[in-house]
């Protein structure tokens, strides 16, 4: 890891950093950029933009372990797709139970977000196609996993991960399930995305909204 490296400003930042690294991938009509929200969306709003590529979502809904929700025993798709990190569960001795309760309160989340972002509009067409998807971060990978999982059964012909900051070990297990990582930095101790941001303040579903609308007035960035 580069030694300068300290802190990304924000998530707007990220994306034009990432951007740069991406750019080779500028005017392809094969490339669709999703973002996971809601964190990855001012990321990925940013490479769509400078690649001139089309932007849309990926819903996926982490499942956080009570009282520490930010650590992730798992993670959510559409068309019922999940992933367990089966070692936090272990760890933690967390009970099924809990694990269903947890499960049904996020899916819920997850139509909520569909509902809420898509506004009755269905999926984007992936078949076929070369996905750079994007998030703010890879911690546990959880919810990157998942995605990659329920890309593949949407028929993607290529998934490439693309993150400003994430952990080693974690980077590692997503190299070997998608095609392509590209990962800005991966420092240690890695403790936490949040860490690596100097503003890392939740994204409202009101600014994922108005970043889509925004890139919606560009014809060709959207879907």
């Amino acid at each position: 890891m580069a030694a300068t490296f300290h802190r990304f400003a924000n998530r707007t930042e990220a994306g034009k950093f990432l951007a740069d690294a991406l750019s080779g991938y500028a005017g392809r009509n094969d490339i669709f950029i999703l973002a996971l929200p809601r964190g990855g969306v001012p990321v990925a709003y940013e490479v769509a933009k400078a690649l001139s590529a089309p932007l849309d979502l990926w819903l996926v809904r982490k499942l956080g372990v009570p009282g520490q929700e930010e650590l992730a025993l798992g993670a959510l798709a559409g068309e019922n797709i999940r992933v367990l990190n089966q070692d936090i569960i272990d760890l933690l001795n967390i009970d099924q139970t809990v694990i269903d309760g947890i499960i049904a309160r996020e899916r819920a989340e997850l139509e909520r977000r569909n509902a809420l972002y898509r506004q009755g509009k269905p999926p984007p067409d992936l078949e076929g196609k070369t996905i750079i998807i994007v998030d703010d971060g890879l911690a546990t990978g959880a919810t990157m996993r998942v995605a990659i999982a329920s890309l593949r059964h949407s028929g993607a012909a290529r998934i490439i991960v693309a993150v400003p900051v994430g952990a080693v070990s974690t980077c590692g297990k997503i190299e070997k399930e998608a095609d392509e990582l590209i990962c800005l930095h991966m420092p240690e101790p890695f403790y936490g995305v949040g860490q690596w941001y100097g503003d890392f303040s939740q994204t409202s579903d009101n600014e994922v909204l108005a970043l889509l609308n925004h890139a919606a007035k560009n014809p060709g960035r959207t879907l």
